[in-house]
């Protein structure tokens, strides 16, 4: 087995996919070194398009290279450092764990970046907090001025992620019922997939570390509809004690009723969507037009979620014929089955 050696990457709190990565790299007990401030990160390479988190790894002559998307990130760790792996072994139940993390990165991320910058309590403490990690120490006055900055940057952006007058409410329903799925899963269970975590439950808890733990508004929400997903996020941070077996996951062929409600909410708002993206990418769009939970949705075509539904179907194809019937009825219950048609 490959000793682990240091990573490095940039990234800071208020970024659900660095907390994500963080939470991980705790977990599977890797060595790791932070980087915030750009001053710190002189003379590594620019990545490609500034994401947050970026890792630095070296490449096959030990040049580094800077690499972000947290979900091929995962998978390459996984890979290289076999211990305490995240993806679960049997391949069906990989592919359920593959949908639970692309729901939390891709549609709770709708719900983080919604609360954080359409409500004036959230925009506040976003605008007041967020500059901080990221400046090093800033007087009053240049403090205020980043804050307007970064407010004003990051407020037109809710377009990318489909948060707008016709979709808020959509978004946020769909939160709560999340969250009442997810508080009722956690009576009876330690994470989505059992008792141990996998990438789902990583997917999950990026967002949730800004959404239960940071901003004001869903994080008071949070709080007084699902305690035990409140306590969570902050265990699930840490998870460098738990020792897991691989007896610890679920069988695919027994899911309990409760993660089967956690998938009825991800085919009930996020399956259409990646479809109906997917489709307005492929025919060339201005916008997604389509109905979610029976309400109109309008937004702006996002190309990466269309390629984040043909990994989803290319993992599928990839399965047995056995598998592909045990996660086709596993779709079919949750009104998921659109995901996988040809």
């Amino acid at each position: 087995m490959t000793e682990p050696s240091l990573i490095t990457l940039k990234g800071v709190p208020g970024s659900p996919y660095t907390r994500k990565m963080l939470a991980l790299l705790r977990y599977r007990r890797l060595p790791y070194r932070l980087i915030m401030g750009s001053h710190d990160a002189k003379g590594l390479p620019a990545p490609k398009v500034s994401l947050l988190p970026t890792f630095f790894f070296p490449d096959a002559n030990g040049e580094l290279q800077a690499v972000t998307d947290s979900s091929p990130i995962l998978r390459r760790l996984d890979a290289e450092y076999p211990a305490r792996r995240v993806r679960p072994a049997d391949p069906a139940l990989a592919f359920l764990d593959s949908l639970l993390e692309d729901y939390g990165d891709e549609w709770l991320t709708k719900a983080m970046f919604h609360y954080r910058w359409a409500y004036a309590a959230d925009i506040k403490r976003a605008s007041d907090v967020l500059p901080n990690w990221a400046r090093g120490p800033l007087s009053d006055a240049a403090l205020a001025e980043a804050g307007s900055v970064f407010a004003a940057r990051q407020i037109p952006r809710l377009r990318y992620v489909g948060s707008n007058e016709i979709t808020g409410p959509v978004i946020e329903a769909s939160y709560m019922r999340f969250l009442d799925a997810f508080e009722a899963h956690l009576k009876t269970n330690a994470f989505l997939l059992g008792a141990r975590p996998g990438g789902g439950d990583f997917g999950v808890l990026g967002q949730l570390t800004q959404l239960a733990l940071f901003d004001p508004t869903p994080m008071a929400i949070t709080a007084e509809r699902a305690p035990r997903v409140f306590a969570w996020v902050s265990g699930a941070e840490d998870l460098s004690g738990l020792e897991p077996a691989e007896s610890d996951w679920f069988s695919p062929a027994a899911l309990p009723a409760t993660l089967t409600a956690i998938l009825a909410e991800v085919g009930r708002v996020h399956a259409p969507l990646l479809i109906a993206n997917a489709k307005a990418v492929q025919a060339g769009a201005a916008q997604v037009e389509t109905e979610i939970d029976g309400q109109p949705w309008v937004q702006q075509p996002f190309p990466y979620q269309a390629k984040c539904l043909m990994w989803l179907r290319e993992e599928f194809a990839a399965l047995s014929p056995s598998e592909r019937a045990s996660v086709a009825a596993v779709l079919a219950d949750a009104g998921c089955e659109g995901l996988i048609a040809a």
